[in-house]
């Protein structure tokens, strides 16, 4: 039997209302669909797991700092009434990457602008809207370990490099 490659998915592209405002983005793409058919998507939500409720004030890492500095603790991520959330953000990175450790998984698509799950940005520290090309808490610690970590928008690169891993584990 050929080894199923698993996905690291943030659980607000899944339906779940985790989001900071009890929402959910739920991604439609087919693939995606295809992928949960197939028992492949292993669903995560960092911040709800680091110990924030639903609904939280949204947050975000202080001058758009990216999570690496955050994991180093040389930046912050401050919530909308200025509370310090940055040690439930680091909890629920390391969440992610156990989880992630444990079921051998190489690939995640999480949120994009998330303070946690943005791969290509992230928002300044502002609450305008502003956003800087750093990536999230999660994705940072997900990367330092070699996580290939994707947007919900490159889900045919991510399609691309499932399929690569699976002839590789032949």
């Amino acid at each position: 039997m050929e080894k199923m490659e698993r996905i690291l998915v943030s659980g607000c592209l899944l339906g779940e209302a985790v989001r900071y405002n009890g929402g959910n983005k739920r991604c439609e793409d087919e693939i995606l669909q295809k992928w949960i058919e197939e028992g492949r998507v292993v669903s995560v939500c960092p911040e709800v797991a680091g110990g924030l409720g639903i609904p939280r004030p949204p947050a975000e890492i202080v001058n758009g700092a990216g999570g690496l500095k955050v994991l180093n603790n040389t930046a912050k991520v401050l919530d909308f009434n200025g509370r310090d959330v940055s040690e439930e953000f680091i909890k629920g990175a390391k969440y992610a990457l156990e989880l992630a450790k444990s079921k051998n998984i190489k690939i995640a698509i999480l949120k994009e602008g998330s303070p946690s799950c943005g791969s290509s940005f992230i928002y300044d520290g502002t609450f305008t809207g502003k956003r800087v090309a750093n990536p999230g808490v999660t994705v940072a610690l997900l990367q330092e370990v070699g996580i290939k970590v994707f947007s919900e928008n490159q889900i045919i690169e991510v399609e691309k490099m499932l399929k690569e891993l699976e002839i590789e584990a032949k």
